[in-house]
């Protein structure tokens, strides 16, 4: 089955309002270029979703958020539900971030809500997978990959690959500068893919989009989009350069 990329960018707690009105109008161009064969989305802080939302509605870009909460309203301080989310016009959101899990404490039965919570409501969440330093040095890997993976889709049900969306993020590679080669990402992919095949289907599991995070520039991007299992990337820093990201977005 054929993946269509997508490029996703993760803005993290970055720029004002101005800059980042600005920052989405410049990339723009580039997404519309490669409209036909590759999605782009771009998730801001919060705060920031309304002024983006507004700068990108008439483009192709995808409007994502950074996290998202279970619940539909209520007690919960400091959260954001998922239909206030799709009211200000996004359509996917990242859940599982490794500075959520790590600097937040977010734990896999937390994220395994949030994740129900976004399916649910029509959101797409994009899944986020990763080892740390210690675990990779140790040859854990796969087994910390599996077992988050499979603590997050307890109880989820896919039936629909474009519903879900995997990132794996080695965590020692995150604003490291450090990157795994293509042939490191490329055999975690192909693992990831067995094994949502083995949890769900080989029909699922040929359709889903996983994607790759981890100091990725624009010189990096041929070799992992090379790769038959990487079906895009979710980046960090380079994101947040509009000659950058669209050097990215437009990788030959």
């Amino acid at each position: 089955m054929k993946r269509r990329p997508l490029i996703a960018g993760n803005w993290k707690m970055h720029l004002d309002s101005v800059k980042a009105r600005q920052l989405a109008q410049d990339l723009i161009p580039a997404a519309a270029a490669r409209a036909g064969n590759c999605d782009v989305m771009i998730a801001p802080s919060p705060t920031l979703l309304p002024v983006v939302s507004e700068a990108i509605k008439d483009s192709v870009i995808i409007l994502g958020a950074q996290n998202v909460c279970w619940a539909t309203q209520g007690a919960f301080t400091g959260e954001t539900s998922p239909a206030m989310l799709l009211e200000l016009g996004c359509r996917m959101a990242i859940i599982g971030h490794s500075e959520r899990r790590h600097i937040f404490a977010e734990d896999d039965r937390l994220i395994n809500k949030r994740l129900s919570g976004a399916l649910e409501h029509g959101l797409i969440p994009i899944l986020c997978l990763g080892e740390t330093l210690e675990a990779r040095q140790q040859d854990q890997t796969f087994k910390v990959l599996e077992g988050q993976l499979r603590s997050a889709l307890i109880n989820i049900s896919i039936k629909n690959p474009a519903k879900l969306i995997i990132a794996y993020e080695p965590v020692w590679a995150i604003g490291t500068g450090q990157t795994a080669t293509t042939e490191q990402a490329q055999e975690v992919h192909v693992f990831l893919r067995q094994l949502i095949g083995d949890i769900f289907d080989k029909t699922i599991a040929s359709g889903i989009r996983i994607l790759y995070g981890g100091s990725v520039k624009p010189e990096t991007m041929a070799a992992l989009m090379s790769q038959e299992d990487i079906d895009g990337v979710l980046v960090g820093g380079a994101a947040l350069d509009a000659e950058s990201f669209s050097k990215i977005i437009n990788y030959s």
